[in-house]
């Protein structure tokens, strides 16, 4: 069974002011991380417990500040402006988000006509309120998308003061360019759509490549995983020398060196492949040194999980001795489980932008929670603080 692991620690900074930012410096990994056990969560729906914490960043424990309820930090929930609604995509992480924030859910009512149009109506004023819709445009990607959509337009007719969709799942993110003749760009395409139906910002985590950002007519504010993923890393206490970090090709290189970076500054590996279609992967060769080293696979998603299985079994003919995948985003395409479940990963690392259902649970499947980091990006949001400052 998949879990969602929790960690806390000490308190970095006090919270008597909200305006007051916070700094962290970097330090080694793999010194002050405690493991703890496992939080009991099925299929989307949270036990009766705490909500995970993103316990550490740079090294640095967060659970001063994204473990109290940020309610305390503007008195009433009933004098706030804020409002945090949920779509059908993900309403168990929606709640964790609201449970940080120390809110409720917003009143909402989605349901689908016998045709299956959505019809959304907001159950509770929103005039002059900052509103965060959090609706991941997973599979099924067309429905979330077009309820996205539809939630928006609900909120700008009820007259919202700021309207911003938290998409921790950002769909169509991989038509970011064209790569052969007559290709759409869809990703540009859904940008517009959001814009066009009324969203005055955007909250994505981990988009597929940075240039999306660019496709939006309005603000972006882009979270990335990566801390969330680290700290669990560094509650496994593996030795910093018997570690490398693997990019499973090219494209993901970037984003590879940078976990390398903060990973205790772990070698890089690079492995070559050469795509013959979509959700089709041919591995080449290996660049880089893996023997005897416990190999951490790092990419943004696992679809069917072609590439990343393919790699993986380079890896383990070229010697490495546990190989590890990380991914902020599980969407878990058929025939993912299988491929990911055959004995080639030590663990499969991932966090809950995406719900994974019980039947997509296998042993070494490991969940970690954004919910904590999202609800804190959210709050900076709402309170003109500064976003990029968590992951310095």
């Amino acid at each position: 069974m998949a879990s969602i692991v929790c960690q806390s620690s000490g308190v970095i900074a006090p919270a008597e002011h909200l305006r007051r930012q916070r700094h962290f410096t970097s330090s080694p990994l793999f010194t002050s991380c405690k493991s703890m056990e496992p939080l009991k969560y099925g299929n989307g729906a949270a036990a009766a417990a705490p909500p995970p914490c993103i316990p550490m960043i740079n090294g640095h424990s967060m659970s001063g500040f994204l473990t109290s309820p940020r309610l305390q930090d503007f008195g009433s929930k009933h004098e706030s402006r804020l409002r945090i609604f949920s779509g059908t995509a993900n309403p168990a992480l929606s709640q964790e988000i609201a449970s940080y924030l120390g809110l409720d859910l917003g009143k909402i009512m989605i349901k689908r006509f016998a045709d299956g149009e959505i019809y959304v109506q907001l159950q509770e004023s929103v005039r002059g309120c900052d509103v965060f819709l959090v609706q991941p445009t997973c599979p099924p990607a067309n429905e979330n998308l077009m309820e996205l959509l539809v939630m928006i337009d609900a909120c700008r007719r009820a007259s919202a003061k700021n309207i911003t969709a938290v998409i921790p799942y950002f769909g169509y993110a991989r038509a970011d360019r064209k790569t052969q003749g007559r290709e759409s760009i869809a990703a540009k395409l859904v940008a517009n759509l959001i814009t066009e139906a009324g969203a005055n910002r955007v909250l994505a985590c981990d988009l597929h490549s940075g240039q999306s950002m660019g496709y939006f007519d309005i603000p972006v504010d882009h979270v990335y995983g990566q801390p969330v993923i680290l700290d669990y890393l560094a509650s496994k206490t593996i030795c910093s020398d018997d570690l490398v970090v693997v990019s499973p090709d090219v494209g993901g290189v970037a984003r590879a060196r940078a976990f390398a970076k903060k990973l205790s500054d772990a070698p890089l590996a690079i492995v070559d492949k050469r795509r013959h279609g979509h959700n089709v992967a041919e591995v080449m060769n290996l660049i880089g040194d893996v023997r005897g080293k416990v190999a951490v696979v790092v990419d943004d998603m696992i679809d069917t999980a072609g590439t990343i299985t393919k790699g993986a079994e380079l890896l383990h003919q070229e010697g490495a001795r546990e190989v590890y995948a990380c991914s902020t985003h599980a969407v878990f395409s058929p025939p993912a489980i299988e491929r990911l479940s055959s004995g080639l990963f030590q663990e499969v690392i991932i966090t809950n932008t995406i719900p994974v259902m019980e039947q997509k649970n296998f042993p070494q499947l490991t969940v970690l929670s954004v919910a904590n980091l999202l609800g804190e990006t959210i709050w900076r949001v709402h309170d003109d603080c500064s976003v990029s400052s968590i992951f310095q």
